[in-house]
């Protein structure tokens, strides 16, 4: 695959909820992550438990997830960044 068509992919999946392939643990995906050996992960926060504590979030190769629905459960941010003071670039509309 494409370094481009990766990174594309990989941000496809920001804010879905996705099953592990392997272990079926579902939960949305909250982060991805390129690393320097080529693979591409997504973190996945599997929301709380029934007790209302934060469960154990974990991360999958993307290859692993399948997308259980339609939308994302939140708008993902555009990611666009303009020159700040000193030259620095800094987040837009944060």
């Amino acid at each position: 695959m494409k370094q481009s068509i990766q990174i594309q992919e990989g941000l496809r999946l920001l804010g879905y909820e996705v099953q592990d392939k392997v272990t079926k643990q579902t939960g949305v995906v909250c982060g991805i992550s390129f690393d320097l050996y080529g693979c591409v992960q997504a973190v996945v926060n599997p929301g709380m438990d029934k007790d209302g504590k934060l469960r154990e979030q974990g991360w999958f190769d993307i290859n692993r997830l399948t997308v259980l629905g339609k939308n994302p459960v939140m708008e993902v941010p555009t990611f666009e960044f303009e020159k700040g003071p000193a030259e620095k670039p800094s987040l837009h509309k944060c």
